[in-house]
This record gives structure tokens, C-alpha cells and sequence, in this order.
């Protein structure tokens, strides 16, 4: 998941998403629905949901989409090979299969998956979904006019870099092969024990050619899920979905599908959508928010609610937000001073600007604290809860600035409670004390999105924040450390510039592991070596807070979206 909001979109974050935090298993009150419902507090089928949500679906394509795991809302229409574990907390972080019968069975050394598909699959029109509409599905994907999606399989399947998609070269791309109905083989360039997660990417969704109207595909895309859309209003602000009748559970074991229809209402405000929550008043006793979050104001007044307090779902999702150094920039190229600045931080301060410790955890690692990232503890720069000054002091000194320095913090202007202000001043205030003057750079969203994403404009010192496309230390620390992600031209991650061939062939080493548990031991302690190199500050992960109408049954939030998942929710 990319930082900012240049994709936004994935969240889960930007599925992606995106999109939070430790270990903890994260799910909603078990004993809530009783309450609601005459004592019977078991999930039945029928009734409306209704999301109300601020940002709206749009691109609804599955092509264009940026998700993880299939994404929420798209996840209802749109199945793919693979897809996440529907489960609380760090179960969710699991793969598992979804059209396909596993995960996928690679060859010795990851460079071929093949995937067979489960029998009695069917699109919305009753027609077999077969293994040509997942190669279809995904070639579509490569069309400039469809972009939006992950770039993963242009980088990792043969050919891809140059294949313009199906409307331009209908030969198809020779990488996807499917021999018969129900198999599909996939020849990469390079090892990728990871496949399975990608392959939750709504790319990998099926596509039937015929009924592909290219840009307009988003309007009524073909349902292999069990709803299907039937009106998207304004390029996503509203949907709705209704019950897709060939969706047959006993093909998709993840979906429970209890609702009869799925109402989404978008582009309402933040605050609107908390308080339509709150009361619950008709249609909003079973309404829920896939994008919206608790502030800190509103968090006090639904903790002092008991009844509120019981529909709070409260989650955690890999991501961290935390302080980037550009070493091209002086005083940053110097380790003692990026080592000073580490101990100099006060991680209670900084959790205080950004609501409080219900809506953020202190961080001292770069991968998120959970088990599938192959967390590993560590802190390199003991700062305590409130700032080792004095620490910091003396490593200035042996960098030639025993009379403290002045340096800049670039930051954004957003509200986002992450790279904002408010942020930006905690760090300002901790780092007065060890000697060392911030001056505050605010930027709009926009200018700062460009500013620290450029090779050539990067400032040196700057807030930054990572969420992952899926669960694994791979794409969280391949993009900000892999020397060979350093985009001169474009759109740069690698904020520190490394280009270490020591982390370079370890990162292609543990992508080759089809052995995911052993993979996330190996990025953990890969996330340990490239710590001491003080590149980073880890400040601290978010954690959601998010209402849900007192109507609403079945609260699943796992550790890979970190929000509710609408797939499993009841009205009734």
C-alpha cells in the first residue's frame, strides 16, 4: 500500500486501503446482538445493508481496482483465486482459496504457479465461469485505459512489461496459459513464493470476453461473487447490490452473503456518518462504514456510552506511519545524527497528537507488530516513553554539533491525525529538548505527495507512512529498502536510498520460500539489519475504531483489512 494518498485507494488503505496494528486479535463485541434482536443473537438471511461511507467506490472495474485481499465492497461481486481468510484477528491473515480449489502449486524454484478451479462455478447470467475468463480478467488489466490496478503482474509475469492488453494485442499474453476448462498456469520471471497473495488482487478476477464493454465494464461489471450490481450512480457514490442467484455457497466457503440487498451511500462527511451511527435511527440500525473511523473528540464521547462503547469494532491492519531521513541531505547523511534524532523522540507525545493511545501504538520496528509480517521485537534506539535526550545530546556531539542544530520536518497539512501538524509539532517539541531547532515545512496534500516521492525534490527529513498490500514483511520492506525500487523518474518509495546487495539478495532470497511461515522469519530479521542503519524513526501504528448500527450481526474484523468485513455481516 502506498504512502499518502497517491493510492489512497487501497485501504483498506488504499484496499489499498488500507488501512490498525498489533498483535492482539481484533473483533467486535460478542454480546451486543441479543439486545437488538428479541435474545436470538444468531445471523439470519434477509433484510438491507447499508454502507455509508465517504469515499465513493469508484473505478468500480476489476481491473481498476487497488485492493488486498479482494477488497470490502468489491469483494461482494468479484471473486478471485485466492482470497483472505475471513476470520478475527490473526487467522485473517491467512490465504486461502477461493475460485480455485488451493493456493496454488508452484514449481521447484516459484517460477510457475498452477491453480485448478473449483467445478459448478457460474457468472451472473448462469453461464460456467472457466480458467480462459481468469486469463481474460487479468489481460484486460494491462490496458492503459483500465490502469489502476497493482503493478505486480506487469513486473512479475513474462512479457508483461510490454504487453498492452487484449484490445490492442488479442494474442493474449503466453505467460497465462490455460491448457483446459479448469486450469491456468502462470510462467514468471522470477521466483515469487508470495503468489498466492497476489493472486486476491481483483485482477485475478473472471472476465467473459463477450461481455466486456471495455470503460463502461464498471457500470454493470459481470458478478462471479454473490451479489451483483444493479445501479452505480455518479461513478460509485451509490450502489446497490442485490443477490446474485447462481452464487452457490457451497463453491465459496469465505462469503456468508446474509443480506438480501447491499445498499452503499457515499460522499457523506466523516462526522455525519459517526452520528447516523450513533443514533441508529430506520435504515441506519443496520448500516455500517467501510472507510470512516472514530476521531479522537468522538472516541470520548462513545467511551463514556456504554451502549456505544459495545458497537465500537476496533482493529488493527499492517501499517506505520514514522519519520523518513533523506542521507543525500546534510546533516541526515551523518548515522550519528539520524541515531541522535531516534533517541531524541517521544513516542507518548507523538501517540497524544494523533488521539491517543485507543487510536495508536508505539512502534519501534518497521514492520507492524503482527505474526504474518514475521514481526521481530527490537529497539536499536532506546527512547523511552518520553525521549532520551541526553542520549542524544552526546551522539551530536560526536557528530560535531555540540551546540545543537537546525534541520527542517516537511509534513502534510492534511488532517490525517498521521503526517499532519499536529504530528510534526509532537516531534518538534521532543527534539527541543535534546538541542536540536525543527522548522516545520506544511505542505498540501498534493504538493507533499509529490515532494517526498521525488528522487530529485526529496526533502531530508520528512513524515512518512507505509501500509502493506497484504500480510507479509515483502511488500513492506521491498519498495522502501530493494536498491533496485529506486525510481529516478517517477514516483520513488526508497525515501533513504539504499542500495545494499546485501538486502538486495536477501530479499530475492526469501522471495523464492513457498514456506510463508519460514518467509516471515526471514523478513523480520532482514527488518532488524536494515534498522540499524537509522533510516527510519517507527513512531507508531493506528488502530481503528469504527461504529456499527445496533442492528448489525456478525462483526468479523481480521488482521489483514483491520476493518469490518462486509461479507460477513447479518441484519438480521
Amino acid at each position: 500500500m502506498r504512502q499518502s494518498s497517491v493510492i489512497a485507494r487501497r485501504v483498506a488503505a488504499a484496499s489499498v486501503s488500507l488501512v490498525v496494528a498489533a498483535g492482539a486479535a481484533a473483533c467486535g463485541p460478542k454480546d451486543n446482538d441479543a439486545k437488538s434482536s428479541g435474545g436470538d443473537s444468531r445471523p439470519h438471511k434477509g433484510g438491507t445493508l447499508t454502507v455509508l461511507n465517504s469515499n465513493p467506490q469508484s473505478d468500480f472495474d476489476p481491473a481498476r481496482l487497488y485492493t488486498s485481499g479482494g477488497g470490502n465492497v468489491p469483494s461482494l461481486v468479484f471473486r478471485t483465486l485466492t482470497t483472505r481468510n475471513r476470520e478475527n484477528g490473526a487467522a485473517g491473515a491467512e490465504v486461502v482459496p477461493d475460485l480455485a480449489t488451493d493456493t496454488g502449486r508452484p514449481s521447484e524454484n516459484a517460477t510457475v504457479w498452477t491453480y485448478t478451479l473449483k467445478t459448478g462455478l457460474k457468472f451472473e447470467d448462469g453461464t460456467p465461469i472457466t480458467s480462459a475468463d481468469v486469463k481474460y480478467g487479468i489481460e484486460r488489466s494491462f490496458a492503459a485505459e483500465l490502469s489502476g490496478g497493482a503493478p505486480y503482474l506487469r513486473d512479475w509475469l513474462i512479457g508483461g512489461a510490454d504487453y498492452q492488453g487484449p484490445y490492442k494485442d488479442k494474442k493474449g499474453l503466453d505467460s497465462i496459459e490455460t491448457p483446459d476448462a479448469l486450469t491456468i498456469v502462470f510462467h514468471l520471471n522470477k521466483p515469487e513464493g508470495e503468489f498466492p497473495y497476489l493472486a486476491t488482487q481483483t485482477q485475478f478476477t473472471p472476465v467473459p470476453k463477450a461481455k466486456d464493454t471495455g470503460t463502461k465494464y464498471e457500470e454493470h461489471p459481470v458478478s462471479s461473487g454473490p451479489y451483483k450490481v444493479v445501479k452505480n450512480e455518479n461513478d460509485g457514490e451509490r450502489l446497490t447490490l442485490e443477490r446474485n442467484t447462481h452464487w452457490s455457497a457451497s463453491t465459496d466457503a469465505e462469503r456468508k452473503a446474509y443480506p438480501d440487498t447491499i445498499d452503499v451511500r457515499s460522499g457523506l462527511d466523516s462526522s455525519v456518518i459517526n452520528q447516523r451511527l450513533s443514533s441508529s435511527q430506520g435504515a441506519d440500525a443496520t448500516a455500517v462504514t467501510t472507510d470512516t473511523n472514530l476521531g479522537p473528540a468522538e472516541l470520548a464521547k462513545v467511551t463514556g456510552d456504554k451502549a456505544l462503547a459495545s458497537r465500537v469494532g476496533t482493529g488493527h491492519f499492517g501499517y506505520t506511519n514514522y519519520l523518513a531521513f533523506n542521507p543525500k541531505v546534510k546533516p541526515f547523511d551523518d548515522p550519528k545524527v539520524r541515531q541522535a534524532i531516534s533517541y531524541a523522540v517521544d513516542r507518548s507525545s507523538v501517540i497524544n497528537a494523533a488521539g491517543g493511545s485507543s487510536l495508536a501504538e508505539p512502534a519501534t520496528t518497521y514492520l507492524p507488530n503482527q505474526k504474518s509480517f514475521g514481526y521481530t521485537p527490537y529497539d536499536l534506539f532506546p527512547a523511552g516513553a518520553s525521549g532520551n535526550a541526553a542520549k542524544a545530546r552526546e551522539l551530536l556531539a560526536q557528530a560535531g554539533h555540540k551546540n545543537g542544530l537546525t534541520i527542517t520536518l516537511t509534513h502534510s497539512n492534511s488532517k490525517d491525525f498521521e503526517t499532519s501538524p499536529e504530528i510534526a509539532t509532537a516531534v518538534q517539541d521532543a527534539l527541543k529538548k535534546a538541542g536540536i531547532t525543527v522548522k516545520l515545512q506544511g505542505l498540501e496534500e498534493n504538493d507533499y505527495s509529490d515532494k517526498i516521492h521525488s528522487a530529485k525534490n526529496e526533502p531530508g527529513f520528512f513524515l512518512a507512512h507505509w501500509g502493506a498490500d497484504w500480510p507479509s514483511g515483502g511488500p513492506f520492506l521491498a519498495p522502501i529498502f530493494d536498491g533496485r525500487q529506486i525510481v529516478k523518474d517517477g514516483a520513488n518509495f526508497n525515501s533513504g536510498f539504499l542500495d545494499d546487495k546485501s538486502v538486495n539478495d536477501e530479499i530475492d532470497a526469501i522471495n523464492k520460500l513457498t514456506d510463508l511461515d519460514e518467509a516471515a522469519e526471514r523478513w523480520g530479521a532482514l527488518d532488524k539489519k536494515i534498522g540499524e542503519r537509522a533510516l527510519t524513526v517507527p513512531l507508531f501504528h493506528p488502530v481503528y475504531k469504527r461504529l456499527y448500527g445496533e442492528g448489525v450481526k456478525n462483526i468479523v474484523i481480521s488482521d489483514w483489512t483491520g476493518v469490518l468485513d462486509i461479507s460477513q455481516v447479518a441484519v438480521k
